[in-house]
C-alpha cells in the first residue's frame, strides 16, 4: 500500500517550483491559476523573493500548497489508482485534500491565504512563540509544557516523531519551557523562527475565521481517505473534514500517530510530494517503510517510471 504525504510550513524557499514550471505546462498552469485566484503574483514571490515576503504566513501557506500540486500534476498520475491514503502536515492537509479532489485548486489557495492571515492576526507579534523539543517524546513534552505554563498557554502543537515534539503558546511560557527542558529529559530545546504560536488555544480567533470560511466552501468526498491531523485517522465525509479543518487550527498535529496508523493499516511506501521534510520523520516512525521524496524534475521522471 502507498500513501501520498504533503509538507507544511517551513518547507518554502525562494526559487521553489521554477525548474518544474519551466519544464511542465501542467505546473505552470497551477501557478497561474493560484495567482488568478488570489489576485496577486504569488508565483513571482516564489520565483524571485524576497525571502521575507515568501516567509509571511499568508504567502507561505498557499505557496507550499501550489508547489506540491504543481509537482503532483507534473507527475501526471491518477491518485486513486496509485495511492490508498493521503495526509499532510498542518497546512499540508489542505494540499492533500486538493490532491484527492475534495477541494479545487483555486478554493484551496484562497482558504490558505485566509488561514495564514487569520493565524497571523490571532496573536500580536511577540506575544506568542513555538519551540522544538529534541530528544523528547510526547509524554516528556507534555510534562515540560505543563511545568512551564504557570497559568499561561503552553501546549504541544506538533507531535512530529518519537524524538521531536513542538510546543506552542505564550512567549514567556515557551521561554520557561526551553529553560527547563533538559532537566525534564529533553536533549535540547530550540526556539523556532515563526511569526505566531500555531496549533494552540491562542489560535481560537483564527479557528473562528476558518469556521466562517469553510462553512460556505464546497467540500467533496476525497478520491482516497485523508488521515486528519487532529484525530490521526482516515476521513472521507465532507462535513467531518470541514469540522476537523477548523479543529486543526487550535489542535495538535498528531503526525507521529498518523504515520504509525497508516503503517499499521498496511502502508509500506510514503511518497512526499513537493518536499523533503517529512521523509526523515516518517523513517523514525516507521523504519521499515520506503520513503520517496518528489521535488525536482529528476525526481518526477524517476517516480513516473516506477509508477
Amino acid at each position: 500500500m502507498r500513501a501520498f504525504i504533503f509538507p507544511g510550513q517551513g518547507s518554502q524557499s525562494v526559487g521553489m517550483g521554477v525548474a518544474v514550471a519551466e519544464a511542465s505546462r501542467a505546473a505552470k498552469d497551477v501557478f497561474a491559476e493560484v495567482d488568478e485566484a488570489l489576485g496577486a503574483h504569488l508565483s513571482r514571490i516564489m520565483r524571485e523573493g524576497p525571502e521575507a515576503d515568501l516567509t509571511l504566513t499568508e504567502n507561505a501557506q498557499p505557496a507550499i500548497m501550489a508547489h506540491s500540486i504543481a509537482v503532483l500534476r507534473t507527475l501526471g498520475i491518477d491518485l486513486a489508482s496509485k495511492g490508498h491514503f493521503v495526509a499532510g502536515h498542518s497546512l499540508g492537509e489542505y494540499s492533500a485534500l486538493c490532491a484527492a479532489g475534495s477541494l479545487d485548486l483555486a478554493t484551496t489557495a484562497r482558504l490558505l491565504k485566509r488561514r495564514g492571515q487569520a493565524m497571523q492576526a490571532a496573536v500580536p507579534v511577540g506575544e506568542g512563540a513555538m519551540a522544538a523539543l529534541l530528544g523528547a517524546d510526547l509524554d516528556k513534552a507534555q510534562a515540560i509544557a505543563a511545568a512551564a505554563a504557570e497559568g499561561q498557554v503552553c501546549t504541544v502543537a506538533n507531535d512530529n516523531d518519537p524524538s521531536q515534539v513542538v510546543i506552542s503558546g505564550h512567549r514567556a511560557a515557551i521561554e520557561r519551557a526551553i529553560a527547563i527542558a533538559k532537566e525534564h529529559g529533553a536533549k535540547r530545546a530550540v526556539l523556532l523562527p515563526v511569526s505566531a504560536p500555531f496549533h494552540c488555544p491562542l489560535m481560537q480567533p483564527a479557528a473562528d475565521a476558518m469556521a466562517d470560511a469553510l462553512g460556505s466552501t464546497e467540500i467533496k468526498a476525497p478520491a482516497v481517505p485523508v488521515y486528519a491531523n487532529v484525530i490521526a485517522a482516515p476521513v472521507s465525509d465532507p462535513d467531518r473534514i470541514r469540522e476537523l479543518l477548523v479543529e486543526q487550527v487550535t489542535g495538535m498535529v498528531r503526525w507521529r500517530e498518523s504515520i504509525a496508523e497508516m503503517a499499521a493499516a498496511g502502508v509500506e511506501e510514503f511518497v512526499e510530494i513537493g518536499g523533503k521534510v517529512l521523509g526523515p520523520m516518517v523513517k523514525r516512525i516507521a523504519p521499515d517503510a520506503r520513503i520517496t521524496s518528489v521535488v525536482t524534475m529528476e525526481d518526477i521522471e524517476a517516480v513516473a517510471k516506477e509508477f
